[in-house]
This record gives C-alpha cells, sequence and structure tokens, in this order.
C-alpha cells in the first residue's frame, strides 16, 4: 500500500508540474504576446516561464531523486549523478531566467532589483547556487570525510526545503507584481479581476498546490531513503523493489 500512494502522489506530481509550466507559456503567449530573446518585453516574458521551470519543477524532482524506491537499493552513484544533473538544468534554466528579465530592464532603462519580490527571487537563486556546489564539492566529489558529509547533510536538507519554499514565495509575488503593472486599465483593473487575473492567479495558487505536495513528500518518513539498518517503518516500500 505504501508503495502505492508513493508512485500515485509522484503521479500527480508530474501532472502538476506539467500544468505549471504550460500554464505559464499559456499565460504569457495569451495575454502578453509570447517570445523573443532580443531585449524587448517578449525577452521578459521568457523570465516567468524558465524561473517556473528551473526553480520550480526541476529542482522538486531533484529534491525527490532520493525519494525513488529504486534509489534505495544498489550504488548510490548513478542517482548522485542524477540528482546534481537535475540541479543543474534547474540552475541553467534559472540563469537564463535573471538574464532574460535583466537583459529586458537594461534595454527598457528600467531599474534592476529594487522591489521585494527581485530581493526575494535574487536571494533565492544565491542559496541555490550556494547548495549546488556545496552539494558538488561535499556529496559528489570522493574526496570528503563521512564524519564531514554526516555533519553537513542535515545543513545541506533544511536548505533544500527551504530554497524550494522560498521559491515559491517569490512565484506567488511575481505574479502579483506582473498583474499589478499589467492591469493598470481603468476600465479593466486588477481588482474587477478580468480573465487573465483569474488565469494568472489560479497559475499561482497551482505552484503553490504543487510545492506543497512536494514538502510533503519530502517530510513523509516512510518515503526517505532507509538509515543503515534502520527499515521498519519503511520496509514495505523496501519490499516493493524486490
Amino acid at each position: 500500500m505504501a508503495v502505492g500512494w508513493f508512485y500515485l502522489a509522484s503521479l500527480a506530481l508530474s501532472f502538476l508540474g506539467s500544468m505549471c509550466i504550460l500554464f505559464t507559456i499559456y499565460w504569457m503567449s495569451r495575454w502578453h504576446g509570447g517570445f523573443a530573446w532580443d531585449g524587448s518585453i517578449l525577452t521578459f516574458n521568457c523570465h516567468p516561464v524558465l524561473m517556473v521551470a528551473g526553480m520550480v519543477v526541476f529542482y522538486s524532482a531533484a529534491s525527490l531523486v532520493y525519494r525513488l524506491p529504486q534509489s534505495w537499493v544498489g550504488p548510490k552513484w548513478p542517482w548522485k549523478i542524477a540528482h546534481a544533473s537535475l540541479q543543474l538544468m534547474a540552475f541553467i534554466l534559472t540563469v537564463l531566467g535573471l538574464v532574460a528579465v535583466f537583459k529586458y530592464h537594461n534595454q527598457a532603462q528600467i531599474a534592476n532589483l529594487y522591489s521585494l519580490h527581485s530581493w526575494l527571487g535574487i536571494t533565492t537563486v544565491f542559496l541555490f547556487a550556494c547548495q549546488w556546489f556545496l552539494g558538488f564539492a561535499v556529496f559528489l566529489l570522493p574526496w570528503a570525510s563521512v564524519r564531514l558529509r554526516s555533519l553537513l547533510k542535515p545543513v545541506h536538507v533544511f536548505f533544500g526545503t527551504s530554497i524550494l519554499s522560498l521559491t515559491i514565495a517569490s512565484v506567488i509575488s511575481g505574479v502579483n507584481e506582473k498583474l499589478f503593472f499589467s492591469l493598470k486599465n481603468v476600465t479593466n483593473p486588477y481588482s474587477s479581476l478580468p480573465g487573465e487575473a483569474l488565469f494568472a492567479n489560479s497559475t499561482g495558487m497551482l505552484v503553490v498546490v504543487f510545492g506543497l505536495l512536494v514538502l510533503y513528500i519530502l517530510q513523509t518518513s516512510s518515503w526517505k531513503r532507509p538509515e543503515v539498518g534502520i527499515t521498519t517503518e519503511r520496509q514495505p516500500l523496501l519490499n516493493g523493489v524486490e
């Protein structure tokens, strides 16, 4: 039963993650003219899509690699590579997302990093960069001692979930900020909930639901990779992959 619930949650997560990206693409295409990479407002439209894909979906996928029951048996090295590779992909998409917004702001002569959303977002990306390089240096490369890894693992796990929480907050503030900037028309204000506002608010709520489900899976003890010699609560999942 435990393994069945895990895969059901994973299936729901895959669907929600895909919807988060597709909804963001549709929002930028339907109401803001699509995408380009020429420094225009269409370049900015790449920013929310790349950030949702990178910091929300790919980052979450990387976080959940060690929750797969298949990763609990056999060598751990391939799963470390998968975890680091998904994190790297998330980081690349995130950097491209930042390039998009800075490129547009600089060409349009708009100030950078003045809003709460931008402060929260850049802090999240900075922590993510530190997290990735720490993980690569300590947990992927073979030089670190077992004691050092044991000391840093709780820190690595704490910042992993904290970064995801900050990402969700950044997305919500970004959606809100974009709508405030876009829906300034007196005849069709944000407060009247026009079609774009309803759709964008729904997209934001979709990201929240996705993030909460990821955090739930990460916090469920029976779905964590068991430590050596401790399999009492997790044995049902292990039995499911034998």
